[in-house]
């Protein structure tokens, strides 16, 4: 008895480092992946959108007796009416999911003129990402689009001289792309914002804000998803808003995540396979759990590729039906049909494929393995109450001796 929990522990042991070394490919093809198709996305589909108000000025010239120097004296927009339109639409390359979207953007700024009279009063607008595509793009001042629009390193200066009068208005508007979140970034700084009103419209329901953003100041639940509002009439922050996009289930890091976990599966599986065996005096030699063992790495093996190419649900079901008919159609040949196909068929369901599924329910995967190890434990327990252990060990060494 000794000898064969020792090759039975053996056994698993080398299982178990498979399943370290499959959980460690997973999880670096992952990553490569990760940082080769996220700059692929983005090239493809823009990257995410960080976007800042229209900066006026009085743009001075100082000359001396080298060079000229130009001198932007900033000045304060005095009401800021912003609309957002974002849809969410998730892109898959390789073992990950990613959040693009598509986003509306029009913002309406007052700026108000002071008394420099003799000074002119500038506008730079930089646009939220480098990578993106922007349609539809309007640029109007005081009601005139301005045509042949031209920037540099991502901002368009210098493009227009407000007309005169008390308030100037910059109007912005176009349709873009981007990914993983959207952004408004009032400074690096803490920035005073006049009469800000913000409207967000999203066909989602799942949000969630940036780490260290503000929270909108009402929600409204819509037919598609929310309508999220920023309204204030003099706000003081060193904050930004920051909108992130729901993600996706990706299968590279939920694999590793089920794959590392294995061991506890098939410890649990093996330990109720010998306790119920042992008991009933059912001959199992350790060749057979090593057979069982690659049937269990089967499904963990199969799985991180299958998911490349099919659904991760697909993928789950698929690989959990072949390790559990080459584990039941194996044992049918060791033990018989009944003890195949019923105790072996529903621990496998329960330890491999119930066991595995709680991986879809983040922040209860580790409860559900409590539970299903203090449930066995309890199985075991009463299964096993009434065995005379030093007898059952007795009498295995006399067959041996005999």
């Amino acid at each position: 008895m000794l000898k064969r929990i020792i090759a039975i522990t053996f056994i698993y042991a080398c299982t178990v480092v498979g399943f370290f070394i499959l959980a460690g490919t997973v999880f670096v093809r992952t990553e490569n992946q990760d940082q080769k198709l996220k700059r692929s996305v983005g090239q493809l589909w823009g990257s995410r959108h960080i976007q800042q108000a229209p900066l006026p000025y009085y743009r001075t010239e100082i000359k001396d007796r080298n060079n000229t120097t130009i001198q932007k004296t900033p000045i304060p927009l005095r009401s800021s009416d912003i609309t957002v339109d974002i849809k969410l639409e998730h892109r898959k390359k390789g073992l990950l999911w990613y959040p693009t979207y598509t986003v509306c953007y029009n913002g309406k700024y007052q700026v108000e003129k002071t008394n420099r009279e003799n000074e002119k009063i500038y506008v730079d607008y930089r646009f939220p990402a480098e990578q993106a595509i922007y349609d539809d793009f309007k640029l109007m001042i005081q009601g005139r689009e301005i045509q042949n629009i031209s920037s540099s390193s991502g901002v368009v200066t210098n493009f227009i001289d407000l007309l005169d009068g008390n308030n100037g208005e910059v109007e912005v508007s176009y349709k873009s792309q981007g990914m993983e979140n959207w952004q408004y970034f009032f400074g690096s700084d803490i920035s005073q914002i006049k009469n800000f009103n913000l409207v967000v419209y999203t066909d989602f329901v799942d949000i969630d804000f940036l780490d260290g953003s503000i929270s909108p100041t009402q929600k409204e639940l819509t037919q598609d998803g929310w309508k999220l509002t920023w309204k204030y009439s003099n706000l003081l922050t060193g904050s930004n808003i920051g909108l992130a996009m729901p993600q996706k289930l990706n299968p590279g890091p939920w694999i590793s995540r089920v794959t590392l976990a294995a061991p506890v599966s098939l410890f649990l599986f093996f330990f109720v396979l010998f306790i119920v065996t042992s008991v009933k005096k059912i001959k199992i030699h350790p060749m057979n759990y090593f057979f069982i063992g690659a049937a269990f790495f089967s499904f963990h093996l199969l799985l991180s590729y299958l998911a490349d190419h099919i659904s991760i649900h697909l993928a789950f079901w698929i690989c959990s039906v072949v390790s559990v008919f080459l584990v039941v159609s194996y044992m049918r040949l060791v033990v018989g049909t009944r003890f195949a196909f019923i105790e072996t068929a529903i621990w496998q369901l329960i330890y491999l494929v119930i066991f595995s599924y709680t991986f879809f329910f983040e922040g209860y995967t580790g409860l559900a393995i409590t539970i299903l190890s203090i449930c066995t434990l309890f199985v075991a327990m009463q299964f096993t109450g009434r065995v005379n252990w030093d007898t059952m060990f007795a009498k295995d060494e006399q067959q041996k001796t005999a």
